[in-house]
């Protein structure tokens, strides 16, 4: 159905069956998937980079880790503002805005390259941070709404299988264009003068340029074609004269508010689980550090394989049931993970990779459950929650450095946080009726 605004123009009121369905909005839906695969880009390059900076920065694992802390804690910052973006100036406007964010912060991959400074990478990457916010706070509950209420999920899902397809390629592209292969021993490094350590550094850190200057100008290119391009708007007479809670109070839904906390833990655990991927193939399996990036990207081909095949299986399993069964199966993976040995530890990562990867479009879809006109407000708080990407590595990277650098202790973190995933599924998934 359509209605005319006070300005004369048209736009699709959703119902309780979602926007709309039939192909009119398969275009839409396309372009909304190219933003999932976009950022899945940005996250895949981060197993890349930590340990590439923590050679050419000379960092140890906690310091390594900042580079998580810098793009994730963006998010917790961002995401009231991005609510309100979007209240402000509509999901077209703020998806060109997110855009254009996150291209300025791969822009200034260059300076930070060029004058191998660390804090100036951080910075870069907190700016592509505030862009991701605003991308997913937009593109996350459009992609849920597009379409049939109870096919949400399966809908998000497929939406993020392409964020999958990009965990998949971008390990894959930084291990040819930005990792060297060349590691230079402590020893080594002392006896070497002081002019070819400088110069070494500074070939380490420019390999960076390249990649995230495409980058920056494939997103230039993405939000001008979304500014020339319609989309459905996401407004309904139904829910737009309804009295909406704070953005404190629509917490009561009891739903929502175990779905940020298992949102948190949820991307703390899958940050946990890349970043410190590649050191434990090489540490414990005995990799060299481009065979490492090669087993990283086939542990993105199994985050993808996990998206689509998980497309599938919720067209005949409930959500929540197999987000239950993937918890279980990712903490026995995580115990073979810490108490192993060998290539086994790399293949159980990679498992995990499979199974977790329905978990973020799963807890998010089943967050918004209900919320009608507070959806905009319950997007902020789950994208909010992406924040656990920021304090958790960092504490695993703490937990490493206080075990002598064993990684594999580390790895009790993500499996804690897929014991609180795993009560969500069970319980805290459930919907509870809030008076008004």
């Amino acid at each position: 159905m359509q209605v005319t605004n006070q300005m004369g123009d048209q736009h699709e009121v959703p119902t309780e069956e979602g926007v709309g369905n039939g192909k009119k909005y398969l275009l839409p839906f396309i372009l909304i998937t190219s933003l999932f695969f976009l950022w899945g880009m940005a996250h895949g390059l981060d197993g890349i980079l930590i340990p590439h900076l923590k050679k050419a920065c000379q960092l140890n694992n906690r310091q390594s880790t900042l580079i998580d802390t810098s793009i994730f804690f963006a998010y917790f910052i961002m995401a009231i503002p991005a609510g309100m973006i979007i209240k402000k100036i509509g999901y077209k406007n703020s998806i060109i805005t997110g855009l254009l964010v996150f291209a300025s912060g791969a822009f200034l991959f260059v300076p930070a390259a060029n004058s191998t400074n660390f804090e100036l990478f951080l910075f870069a990457l907190f700016v592509i941070g505030c862009g991701l916010t605003i991308l997913e706070t937009s593109a996350n509950p459009y992609a849920a709404i597009l379409g049939p209420a109870k096919s949400s999920s399966n809908r998000l899902n497929l939406a993020a299988s392409f964020n999958g397809l990009a965990v998949t390629i971008a390990p894959y592209l930084g291990g040819v264009f930005i990792l060297s292969g060349i590691n230079y021993t402590p020893e080594q490094m002392a006896a070497m003068p002081d002019a070819t350590k400088a110069a070494y550094f500074l070939e380490e850190a420019s390999a960076v340029k390249l990649p995230y200057i495409i980058l920056g100008s494939i997103l230039v290119l993405v939000a001008i074609v979304f500014y020339f391009m319609h989309l459905p708007s996401m407004v309904s007479k139904e829910t737009e004269n309804e009295v909406k809670p704070g953005f404190f109070s629509v917490l009561k839904f009891s739903h929502l508010s175990w779905a940020v906390v298992a949102q948190f833990f949820y991307v703390g655990a899958q940050v946990c689980v890349t970043s410190f991927f590649i050191r434990i193939a090489q540490k414990e399996a005995g990799l060299d550090e481009k065979t490492a990036a090669f087993y990283l990207t086939a542990y993105g081909f199994l985050f993808m394989a996990g998206r689509f095949s998980g497309t599938l299986f919720l067209k005949f399993i409930k959500d929540y049931i197999l987000l239950s069964v993937y918890c279980v199966i990712s903490v026995l993976l995580c115990l073979v993970a810490i108490y192993g040995s060998g290539i086994y530890i790399i293949y159980a990562l990679g498992g995990i990779g499979f199974f977790m990867s329905i978990m973020f479009p799963t807890i998010f879809s089943l967050g918004l459950v209900g919320l009608k006109s507070n959806t905009e407000t319950g997007s902020s708080w789950l994208v909010m929650s992406i924040v656990g990407g920021a304090i958790l590595p960092y504490g695993m990277g703490t937990l490493i450095d206080m075990k002598h650098d064993d990684i594999q202790a580390g790895y009790i973190i993500p499996l804690v946080c897929f014991l609180v995933i795993l009560f969500f599924g069970l319980v805290g998934h459930k919907v509870k009726t809030v008076e008004s």
